[in-house]
């Protein structure tokens, strides 16, 4: 994954999480939250599992 990959997955991570926690009750705060979430950790890791199965690479060193 490629750094700009994982910054734009960083920021919307945690626009998500603020949004899920801004409204505080919902379906759609609950789906915000997870996504924000796995967003997050897909950009800590530096890989996400469906990049890798649809061989998809932002990396540009390797």
């Amino acid at each position: 994954m490629g750094q700009t990959d994982r910054i734009v997955r960083a920021v919307l991570g945690v626009v998500l999480l603020i949004l899920a926690f801004a409204a505080l009750a919902g379906v759609w705060a609950w789906i915000a939250g997870i996504v924000g979430v796995l967003m997050l950790a897909t950009s800590a890791m530096g890989s996400c599992p469906p990049y890798s199965l649809l061989g998809i690479n932002t990396c540009k060193t390797k």
